[in-house]
């Protein structure tokens, strides 16, 4: 349980609304518009289906069964069978997109996801790496590629999310910087790869 602060509240506001799903549900379909318009805001709102929306059920399924303690997943052990299931809804998203020929950068974006999912995953085995900032700062460094580098400015705002995830004690210091890496380098170079 953490002690609460004064800065407790702000923390929880910032873990609460910027966690992932929510980053998801706002970059695909910014992407989407941006990119391809009306058609790009159907295939981002399928994308975020998979990628946000169903694991998000999953979670909520697995708290009332009282196999999941909170919605961030916050044991660690936990999320070896949460994380299974989310890349598995991500790459299902994903072989639609391909086989019904969704626009390049929505597509590439769900791959991005995925792909940063698999070291998430191994390094979770171990250590409870920050999910958060990995989504948030692999976020911005594929829009920062797909729209152009002053999406780079909102980078600081993972600065923030971890902040967060540490006042909360949800996270050490360590584990955000090491899942803002993970994140930015596996889906930023995903991304760029796949698009």
């Amino acid at each position: 349980m953490t002690a609460p602060t004064s800065t407790t509240p702000w923390a929880r506001r910032v873990t609460d609304g910027v966690e992932p799903k929510n980053v998801i549900i706002a970059v695909l379909p910014l992407l989407g518009v941006l990119r391809y318009g009306w058609r790009g805001l159907g295939w981002a709102v399928f994308a975020a289906l998979f990628a946000a929306v169903i694991p998000t059920l999953f979670i909520r399924r697995g708290m009332r069964k009282g196999t999941v303690e909170d919605r961030h997943v916050g044991h660690r052990q936990r999320r070896l069978t949460v994380l299974p299931f989310i890349m598995g809804s991500v790459l299902t998203s994903f072989a639609v997109m391909l086989g019904l020929d969704a626009p390049a950068d929505l597509t590439a974006m769900v791959l991005a996801m995925f792909a940063s999912l698999v070291p998430i995953l191994v390094i979770t085995v171990w250590w409870k790496i920050s999910i958060h900032t990995a989504v948030a700062s692999g976020a911005v460094v594929c829009l920062a590629i797909a729209l152009g580098p002053w999406w780079l400015l909102l980078h600081p705002l993972v600065a923030v999310i971890g902040w967060s995830r540490v006042v909360l004690r949800d996270h050490t210091t360590a584990q955000t910087i090491v899942g803002a890496v993970v994140g930015a380098l596996t889906a930023g170079l995903t991304f760029w790869a796949a698009r």
